[in-house]
């Protein structure tokens, strides 16, 4: 989880610009300034790129934190 948790935090630095942004798995939408609505269409797009997955939207409606995100990341990767 660690090594997908850098892999997201590295996109939220990218897509915010927030050099020093550093998240944790309780992280929410209300910790970071500039994650609004808007750009968490652009975050959510981004990590479907960059894992090579597709979330719908019952998904990325239930999470409440990053550390829910990773989990359906890691849900994704795992073979069938």
């Amino acid at each position: 989880m660690s090594d997908i948790l850098k892999q997201v935090n590295d996109i939220f630095i990218e897509l915010l610009e927030e050099d020093h942004l550093i998240l944790t798995a309780e992280t929410t939408a209300e910790d970071v300034e500039d994650w609004d609505s808007l750009n968490h269409i652009h975050i959510v797009v981004a990590i479907e790129k960059h894992f090579g997955i597709r979330f719908n939207s019952k998904e990325i409606q239930s999470w409440d934190n990053v550390g829910e995100m990773i989990d359906s990341i890691i849900t994704k990767q795992e073979p069938i």
